[in-house]
């Protein structure tokens, strides 16, 4: 019995040794993304330009001579199981930072976690509003809906757009949506001079918009702005249009995806929306985005480009990189906490390029991001215009 236990007891030591051993052999990061749930669609993909990245920087000798692994947890959409996701990844996996979680509401819940475990979170699509104040460890490779929106109301006015008078519909249970319907859109509309009325709400479920779109198309306006993810954007459009709407919808950078080129079809004409990514702006870009459309056909996923979320999971494993190499980080479990620490420092003055734009740095905890106004026309993708990304302040360097 006695011989047993010792040989237990081995044993033990020797996985947990080998544990040990494996865990400083590479530098791992955490990716919280939907895999299931109603932000799948959108969220997913995001996988393969994380693994886009990741495989660079491997092939390229990885970071401080070790390769990066990317260990992922599904938060099936769910705000409670993105912050299990970031407690297991955090307790258990020993991760050095955090990719994700992917919604608004996923990392208004997640991002407490991030504090109590001391690691940095870096969120690839959330948007809402002041998500980040307040928060040491709470980070985002994302540009505020309010100041995307607001440079959309720029270019409207700058090109004198027809713009006398405005309805609103948004998705009321999609988070980020019902934030940008209820708060933003009205907000910004006012301050640039624009009458609105009552911001309209559907849901998920419903199936027939036509009674809550009547009066908004009665009201015979020059722009309705609509917040929803693609799909859901694309039944108000289709039912604004059936209805006989033929003024501009309008929209911050919750549906730009370009799928919604099918997803709205031919009554997508003038479409004009807000974008954070345009793979015209770079050859890097361009590059990115047809290794990406590869990359999610090989996983039975159809795009038709990257959207901005995509672009930005890409570009956040490569900045973690940067600073990981700046920083020294060596994967050493027994420096975890400091290695932890010193991620969050090197981010609070690091300035990186990729795809999203050259010399970018974080403000607080929120990247500033360049924004680019896109139109449908005749069935494409336009460029309207561009905004550059804002400066820092003068800790950035």
């Amino acid at each position: 019995m006695r011989m047993k236990t010792t040989l237990l007891a081995a044993c033990a030591a020797a996985i947990s040794w080998a544990g040990v051993a494996a865990a400083q052999e590479t530098l791992k990061l955490g990716h919280i993304v939907p895999r299931s749930g109603p932000l799948k669609g959108p969220g997913e993909p995001s996988i393969a330009a994380i693994d886009i990245a990741v495989e660079e920087i491997n092939a390229a000798g990885g970071v401080n001579g070790k390769p990066l692994e990317i260990v992922r947890f599904d938060s099936a959409s769910d705000p409670k199981q993105a912050a299990l996701g970031a407690r297991t990844l955090a307790k258990d996996e020993g991760v050095l930072a955090i990719i994700g979680p992917f919604s608004t509401g996923e990392a208004a819940v997640a991002f407490n976690v991030a504090e109590r475990e001391k690691l940095v979170m870096m969120s690839n699509a959330s948007s809402a509003p002041g998500l980040t104040d307040g928060k040491e460890w709470a980070w985002r490779i994302t540009e505020d809906e309010g100041k995307q929106f607001t440079r959309l109301l720029e270019t409207l006015e700058k090109m004198d757009i027809p713009r006398a008078s405005a309805e609103i519909v948004y998705v009321s249970d999609e988070r980020i949506a019902n934030v940008v319907g209820t708060q933003l859109y009205p907000a910004l509309l006012e301050a640039y001079g624009i009458p609105h009325g009552e911001p309209v709400a559907i849901t998920y479920k419903s199936f027939d918009l036509a009674p809550q779109i009547a009066p908004v198309v009665q009201t015979d306006p020059d722009l309705v702005a609509v917040a929803g993810l693609p799909e859901n954007a694309a039944k108000t459009i289709r039912e604004l249009k059936r209805q006989g709407f033929d003024g501009r919808m309008i929209g911050s950078q919750v549906f730009s995806d370009p799928n919604i080129l099918e997803l709205f079809g031919d009554l997508a004409e003038g479409t004009t929306f807000m974008a954070g990514f345009h793979k015209d702006s770079s050859p890097e870009a361009a590059e990115f985005d047809a290794r990406f459309i590869e990359a999610t056909a090989e996983m039975g996923i159809r795009k038709l480009g990257a959207h901005h979320s995509d672009a930005q999971s890409y570009d956040a494993v490569h900045l973690f990189a940067k600073v990981m190499e700046e920083q020294g980080i060596t994967g050493d479990p027994a420096k975890l906490e400091e290695e932890r620490l010193a991620i969050r420092e090197g981010l609070k003055d690091v300035t990186f390029s990729g795809v999203l734009g050259e010399n970018l740095c974080f403000a607080g905890g929120d990247a500033e991001l360049p924004g680019y106004v896109i139109t449908i026309e005749n069935g494409e993708w336009k460029l309207m215009d561009s905004h550059p990304a804002d400066p820092c302040d003068d800790t950035a360097s």
